[in-house]
């Protein structure tokens, strides 16, 4: 199969709202010969990336729009203006080869109108641009609804965050100190002849100057080494692990977090991992095993605590909840696609109810760190403003990370070039016993 086909395949799940790029993306490059699979990724995450953009483009292009059954002819052309504008495909491949596979959709009709539309762009390029990027948020290739919002909550900060959303984040790793030391593992990493560098706030990061299969990383496979963005790596320490407590990492999948309490506190009495899918326990626990560490796994709705709660309190709890992952963009490109701004409220909600309910189970003198990968206040600051309000046995503690900047509560990291993701961060701790709030009927958790 061709890498543009593959790519156009990849993305019509997406698009029709059916799939993210993780799910569609890996089935079709297994259609591809091996050497092509980056081709793949790269023309199907580029164009997410700059969809917003790649949209208004070829409006401008086109007398009428693509019917709904011809979405895939309209992917093959934002493919086609991808690689005229963001790659260094020469012209006549990017126009050639996107025309061609018209006939490989059984559309042959439209490859007049995709050669036609391409030809224009390659031509009037500067000045389609122009003309486009009078709007900011095409120009800066985000939604509109999103943009607002971003101009709303972070004026100052808005440009650089757009800028960094549409970049590519770098590949972090985290040393599991109970194997060796960060410097030593750099050691081994030039010796290796791969360059990195320590990261600047979490204590176990390396950044790789360039992305390498992992499997092949000196100890990876031995568990020396995890990927893991910087920023997720801040969440941890903040819950002053000690040996003999009983911990809880809700909504764990991947497994990242789990693997990285282990790492920091051998000695724990009890770790629970909890998570809503059974399929992604899976990948927590391959990620166990691979380190050679352990952990009780279970897959439940966290918010319904007679499913999986034993009635014992936690002393420590790790609540990394779902939210928009409006701080992961650079890494899920398809978000700008698939996230919708009435998403959010529902998000929120959830994100409500689920503090409610673990706060049930932590220990009086606990603490609890709230985390989410998103950079709106709504799911971050306002949800810890509202459980606050709500819960007189909670009070705040510093969020001692240096990263990103003070918010109202807790600590907003923003996305960095070469640097760490957006995230958010808070630290709460239990200075009573409290009853319960009101339960609500659960929703959907996803």
């Amino acid at each position: 199969m061709s890498p543009r086909l593959a790519a156009c395949r990849a993305l019509l799940p997406v698009l029709q709202g059916k799939a993210s790029l993780g799910s569609s993306l890996p089935e079709q490059q297994a259609k591809v010969a091996e050497r092509d699979r980056p081709l793949v990724q790269e023309l199907a995450f580029g164009t997410a990336r700059w969809y917003p953009r790649l949209m208004a483009l070829t409006s401008r292009c086109l007398e009428k729009p693509f019917k709904p059954a011809d979405l895939d002819i309209q992917i093959l052309l934002l493919l086609g203006c991808y690689q005229l504008l963001y790659t260094r495909i020469p012209a006549h491949a990017a126009i050639g080869e996107t025309v061609d596979q018209a006939s490989a959709l059984k559309k042959s009709w439209a490859k007049g109108v995709i050669n036609a539309v391409l030809r224009r762009v390659q031509r009037e390029q500067s000045d389609l641009l122009a003309s486009i990027d009078q709007q900011a948020h095409l120009r800066l290739a985000h939604p509109r609804w999103l943009y607002k919002r971003l101009a709303t909550d972070w004026p100052e900060q808005l440009e650089s965050l757009c800028q960094a959303n549409n970049g590519h984040p770098p590949l972090t790793l985290r040393v599991n100190p109970l194997r060796q030391s960060r410097d030593d593992y750099l050691a081994e990493l030039t010796v290796a002849g791969i360059e990195a560098s320590p990261c600047a706030y979490a204590a176990q990061g390396i950044r790789l100057a360039t992305p390498q299969d992992v499997t092949r990383l000196p100890g990876f496979n031995a568990g020396c080494v995890s990927v893991q963005d910087e920023a997720a790596q801040l969440a941890t320490p903040l819950l002053e692990l000690k040996p003999g407590q009983r911990v809880l990492d809700a909504c764990c999948a991947p497994g990242g977090k789990t693997g990285q309490i282990a790492e920091l506190q051998p000695g724990l009495a009890h770790l629970l991992a909890l998570d809503l899918e059974p399929a992604r326990l899976q990948r927590v626990a391959d990620n166990l095993q691979r380190l050679g560490l352990s952990a009780e796994l279970k897959a439940a709705d966290a918010r319904d605590l007679d499913l999986w709660w034993d009635g014992q309190t936690f002393d420590r709890i790790l609540l990394d909840v779902p939210c928009s992952a409006t701080g992961v963009i650079r890494r899920h490109p398809d978000i700008k696609l698939t996230r919708k701004a009435e998403d959010i409220a529902a998000l929120a909600q959830l994100q409500g109810e689920l503090l409610d309910r673990l706060w049930q189970t932590l220990a009086v003198g606990g603490i609890l760190v709230y985390a989410t990968c998103s950079v709106l206040p709504e799911e971050n600051r306002e949800v810890i403003a509202a459980f606050l309000q709500r819960q007189s046995a909670a009070r705040e503690l510093p969020v001692t990370v240096s990263a990103g900047l003070a918010d109202q509560h807790g600590r907003q990291l923003f996305p960095q070039e070469n640097g760490h993701d957006g995230f958010y961060l808070a630290k709460l701790v239990k200075i009573a016993a409290s009853s319960p709030p009101a339960q609500r009927p659960l929703e959907s958790a996803q």
